[in-house]
């Protein structure tokens, strides 16, 4: 009784292992194509997401087709010849119908045979192309022609199976050497921009004073042309009326010099006393 139980245990197992391997069916999962492959011999069109019906005897290789993120470092030298490092990023994806191709003719691998020596040859070519201070100062120039240069690469390995979306430099590394002498650059730059502001502030002060000056002395002329002997003698005239408009009508008993203060009485005055 024992002996037959295990027995079935031991059929249902087998059976199980053989319907899992050569069951008709096959399901696809969202994101991914299934490359269907029969005794070595890969079918050139790719299954769809979903349920399918296949030879019991083939295998499905399932190949997610979404977004993917590929890392690498480089190693160039610049035009100048500096030794520059970098961290490059892609964003690439495969394109659906053509999964079946990238995997006939390029394996599984294709991120390390395809991608990464892509993205090595690439880098160096540019940056030969460019001085260090220039892969700075003209990073997304550089971008572009990284990204071009790749995608032309990539697609001639890989016979336009993988789409690049987007290309990112991480960041430029260079020797100690060479980047103490972009900030010892920098910061001449910074002291002689500093002296020619400076240089421009006392330009502008000293012609500032300048008008300053010459608006006073123009003033000055032009007070001492309106300053005329009739304009001396009205003043005159003016300062002895409001000295009559002040007086009370009582001269002085003695004057000093034998002068009267005024001049030009009426005649008659006399009488008036």
């Amino acid at each position: 009784m024992r002996t037959s139980f295990i027995k079935w245990i031991v059929l249902a197992i087998a059976a199980i292992l053989f319907f899992a391997r050569f069951s008709p069916f096959s399901v696809v999962p969202a994101g991914h194509r299934g490359v269907v492959t029969l005794f070595g011999k890969v079918d050139p069109l790719p299954l769809d997401e979903g349920l399918h019906l296949v030879n019991p005897l083939s295998q499905v290789v399932k190949i997610d087709v979404r977004v993917a993120r590929a890392d690498s470092e480089g190693e160039a030298a610049s035009r100048d010849l500096q030794t520059v490092h970098t961290a490059i990023t892609l964003n690439y994806r495969i394109n659906p119908a053509l999964t079946a191709t990238l995997y006939r003719d390029v394996g599984p691998g294709f991120e390390q045979k395809v991608i990464d020596p892509a993205v090595q040859e690439t880098f160096k070519a540019v940056t030969a192309k460019y001085t260090a201070e220039e892969l700075i100062t003209r990073r997304e120039e550089v971008r572009g022609s990284i990204r071009a240069l790749l995608t032309e690469k990539i697609n001639a390995r890989a016979e336009n199976a993988l789409a690049l979306d987007e290309v990112s430099i991480t960041n430029f590394r260079f020797s100690d050497q060479f980047r103490q002498a972009i900030e010892s650059k920098q910061e001449a730059e910074q002291l002689a921009l500093k002296a020619q502001r400076d240089l421009e502030r006392i330009q502008i002060e000293a012609k500032q004073r300048i008008a300053t000056a010459e608006a006073e002395a123009a003033s000055l002329r032009a007070q001492k042309q309106e300053i005329t002997p009739d304009l001396l003698k009205l003043r005159e005239i003016e300062v002895q009326s409001k000295a009559i408009d002040k007086w009370n009508g009582v001269l002085p008993q003695t004057m000093a010099g034998g002068a009267l203060p005024f001049i030009g009485l009426q005649p008659g005055a006399d009488r008036l006393r």
